[in-house]
């Protein structure tokens, strides 16, 4: 059907609009097979969506971007107000469109939000998914019903991308060192991390092996701090998401020649998206920076194994919004 639709196109051109179609289109079109054209496009129109709906992700959140910029036109924001008040409706739009975009989209749900202080510092380790779509909800979650925007650690390459940089300061995004990362716990704030970060995102699989490696700065900053730390796990957010399993290990070798995320990602799919906060792991002095991680890593795969149906499975999780 499409394809007849753009030869009816050319055709009218050529008609009202006086064009001469090239005499090798013209045969072309004589001897093209529509049928056959139209169940090829039938049959890989699913693999074409799979790469298509990760755009549509990008090109939200540069949406929301070109929001940004239109409102700090709008009120003649300089720099120096990015820290004040000047900011929060801008941001509690952004969190309300996000919320409604995984309520329809992915039927998203939260559990234990409750484990989230209204006030205090504390350290939010969650699981990086190859977008993290989740976080986003999350986020939008905890400044709607609790009023706090939580300082989310990321990736430096992050501060690269154009037009980024609006967004990641006005949700407050840091790269993160362990000095900056106590001083905004010693102020009071709530300290997202991903241990497993780029390599997690991109690395990880359907049977969600956490990747951190020995990482354990985001204890050393709970340590110092004296907070606690809350573990964060999202049900099918490996199904929402997929990096694909061919030449894995030579884009892992690329990445850390390069560290730059030059892996291919396809998905989109509408799944169940389910978020579990768990209970905060209080701060003990008697532990170590190795320790706590280890203790954090046990507590986010406890989770993952309540939670996670293993291997993750597309079609079940698009299962789970009927059940």
């Amino acid at each position: 059907m499409l394809i007849r639709y753009i030869e009816h196109l050319l055709q009218w051109l050529a008609v009202n609009l006086g064009l001469q179609l090239p005499e090798w289109l013209e045969q072309s079109l004589d001897s093209l097979d529509y049928h056959l054209l139209s169940w090829l496009l039938w049959l890989f129109m699913p693999l074409v969506m799979a790469f298509v709906l990760p755009i549509g992700i990008v090109i939200v959140m540069y949406a929301s971007i070109l929001f940004l910029h239109i409102y700090k036109a709008r009120h003649r924001l300089a720099d120096a107000y990015y820290s004040s008040g000047m900011w929060d409706w801008a941001r509690m739009m952004i969190a309300t469109f996000w919320e409604v975009q995984g309520n329809i989209w992915h039927g998203y749900e939260i559990e234990g939000l409750e484990n989230i202080p209204s006030e205090g510092a504390a350290v939010l380790i969650y699981y990086h998914g190859a977008i993290p779509l989740d976080f986003y909800y999350i986020m939008a979650k905890v400044l709607i019903y609790k009023n706090r925007v939580m300082q989310l650690v990321v990736d430096k390459f992050l501060f690269g991308v154009p037009g980024f940089k609006i967004l990641l300061k006005v949700f407050q995004a840091t790269v993160g060192s362990v000095p900056e990362c106590v001083k905004l716990l010693d102020e009071g704030h709530i300290l997202a991390i991903a241990p497993g970060g780029v390599r997690e995102a991109l690395f990880g699989d359907e049977h969600y092996q956490l990747i951190w490696g020995k990482r354990c700065g985001f204890a050393k900053c709970a340590l110092e701090a004296k907070v606690p730390i809350i573990p964060v796990f999202t049900k099918n957010c490996r199904e929402a998401f997929r990096t694909p399993s061919w030449g894995r290990n030579n884009l892992l070798q690329l990445y850390e020649k390069t560290r730059l995320p030059l892996v291919p990602i396809y998905g989109g799919f509408p799944v169940k998206l389910k978020t579990f906060i768990g209970k905060p792991i209080p701060y003990d002095s008697t532990l170590t920076a190795p320790q706590l991680a280890i203790k954090t890593q046990n507590a986010i795969e406890e989770l993952i194994h309540q939670h996670q149906r293993i291997p993750g499975n597309v079609f079940k999780a698009l299962l789970d919004r009927i059940r």
